[in-house]
């Protein structure tokens, strides 16, 4: 495997990792651009929503809980009083289906573009037993589900703002994660027939570290599989890994695995410049659409195991990024 061992991958992406190289010193001015964040009212989210707005960007902060919102909105403001953009908050629960279709129609009743939209929002290791408003389980709903089809209901209004761009300036990033090399099952996503007859799902019923990985290797290749479809459109599909970061993932974590993730965890800032670059460096263009960010902001390399699981059944692959898609669409296309 060489250096795409997830082994190899796993401690390049952990350690010895380069300063980065596109901050808001090298963000241009986004005065008149729309930018969709989910969750970014905490954590690595809202350290980007806060370079953002500082360049005078235009921003949707998505996520459940006004009140937390309304804080971060504050805050953004205070921090940045001469912004020429504008920050609100859009309410949706990506664990709840029925909730993102109402958020998506308000925000085309206020916005005629979007520029990015930031895929940022995830649940790690929620307590056992957690599911989502339609029964499944809390991170496959929240990480998976719910941005694909969010993702899906904002196709149309991305697919306009590229027609009117420069190719690959419109952007779609997808939250990956190091559990992608250290957590994820044997095989990447898994699959299993729904107990209702209705088709294939995300595997439910691994251990909560083993899905939290099968999600995040979900997402990368929602990412590549979006990169292929969309590339007509203009639209450029980008997923990350925004590092070992202090966030509100660890919220449900047990003090002893808190314990042990502190040696290897950074300020959420560094992450935010990962995203910072997937979101807006010129160095991703149309030619690497569906490329891979690494922390802190540079374009690195898959895994041979999700190379494998990525390419289409004609390359020799497993086609499992084709397949994930026909689940995601299948599971969520009556909320659309």
């Amino acid at each position: 495997m060489g250096q795409r061992s997830s082994l190899v991958l796993g401690l390049q992406q952990t350690f010895w990792i380069p300063a980065p190289r596109f901050t808001e010193k090298e963000l241009g001015d986004l005065e008149g651009t729309v930018t969709i964040v989910t969750g970014g009212y905490t954590g690595i989210g809202l350290q980007l929503a806060h370079i953002l707005y500082g360049a005078n960007g235009t921003l949707y902060i998505a996520g459940r809980s006004r009140e937390k919102a309304e804080m971060a909105l504050s805050s953004l403001r205070h921090a940045s009083p001469n912004s020429k953009g504008r920050v609100e908050f859009l309410q949706l629960d990506l664990a709840d289906l029925s909730s993102i279709k109402p958020a998506v129609q308000e925000f085309l009743g206020k916005e005629e573009r979007l520029d990015v939209l930031v895929n940022n929002a995830g649940v790690m290791w929620p307590p056992p037993g957690s599911v989502g408003a339609q029964g499944y389980e809390a991170q496959i709903a929240t990480n998976v589900y719910g941005p694909f089809l969010l993702t899906h209901l904002l196709h149309p209004i991305l697919a306009r703002t590229a027609s009117k761009k420069e190719s690959g300036e419109v952007r779609v990033c997808w939250a990956g994660s190091i559990g992608i090399e250290l957590a994820a099952p044997k095989g990447s996503v898994l699959f299993e027939e729904a107990r209702d007859g209705s088709g294939e799902r995300v595997k439910e019923g691994l251990d909560k570290m083993e899905t939290y990985g099968m999600t995040k290797c979900a997402n990368v290749i929602l990412g590549v599989e979006g990169a292929r479809r969309d590339a007509a459109d203009g639209i450029v599909h980008v997923s990350f890994n925004p590092g070992n970061l202090y966030s509100e993932l660890q919220r449900h974590a047990s003090w002893l695995e808190f314990f042990a993730l502190k040696a290897i965890l950074y300020p959420t800032k560094f992450g935010a410049y990962t995203e910072l670059f997937a979101g807006w460096s010129p160095e991703i263009t149309s030619a690497n659409n569906g490329c891979y960010v690494v922390p802190w902001g540079q374009i690195g390399t898959y895994n041979v195991g999700m190379e494998r699981a990525m390419a289409r059944k004609e390359d020799g692959g497993e086609g499992k990024a084709e397949r994930l898609w026909e689940v995601c669409w299948r599971v969520t296309r009556e909320f659309m």
